[in-house]
């Protein structure tokens, strides 16, 4: 199978980088999503885990995909798949301002982008939370970084975290 590729931006900031599918090391991941394409959201800066962006969506796939290609030490460019139920994200203190919709979710998907080092999936309140590598950035990722560190100090509000095809 050719290599298949998607376009990770931030619409607002209109900046946006190339990723490659990791279809090898998690296929059934790469499907969903690939089938799901194109996905956006509002897009939130990670509280925990440092240097991530991500969006959060209904789930899409028809069976959730299994833990293939885990890590709880994204690099630098990783994209990563988590799956949470409407009990884990449901609460005040993850500060999304429409709580209702995530807790009327029996799984909401979180769609990654690591965009810099020395992270680390440990969550406070649950332990260590891991995710699935289904792709890697092969272009713009330091372009992304920086829109992401302005999104750390500038703020999300307004802004939405979109996966094409590309």
């Amino acid at each position: 199978m050719a290599d298949r590729y998607l376009t990770v931006a931030l619409d607002r900031r209109g900046v946006q980088c190339t990723a490659r599918l990791l279809t090898d090391k998690a296929p059934l991941t790469c499907a969903a999503v690939w089938d799901a394409l194109p996905l956006s959201a509002d897009v939130y800066h990670a509280k925990y885990a440092r240097n991530e962006i991500y969006a959060l969506f209904p789930a899409f796939a028809v069976q959730e995909p299994p833990l293939e290609n885990p890590t709880v030490t994204p690099i630098p460019g990783d994209l990563c798949y988590f799956t949470f139920s409407d009990v884990q994200l449901g609460t005040s203190s993850y500060g999304y301002e429409d709580r209702a919709a995530v807790a009327s979710r029996s799984v909401t998907v979180d769609l990654a982008l690591f965009y810099e080092r020395n992270n680390l999936l440990l969550n406070g309140d649950t332990g260590w939370v891991p995710g699935i590598v289904w792709g890697t950035v092969v272009e713009g990722l330091a372009e992304m970084a920086e829109a992401c560190q302005d999104l750390w100090r500038g703020g999300a509000a307004g802004e939405t975290l979109s996966f094409r095809r590309a």
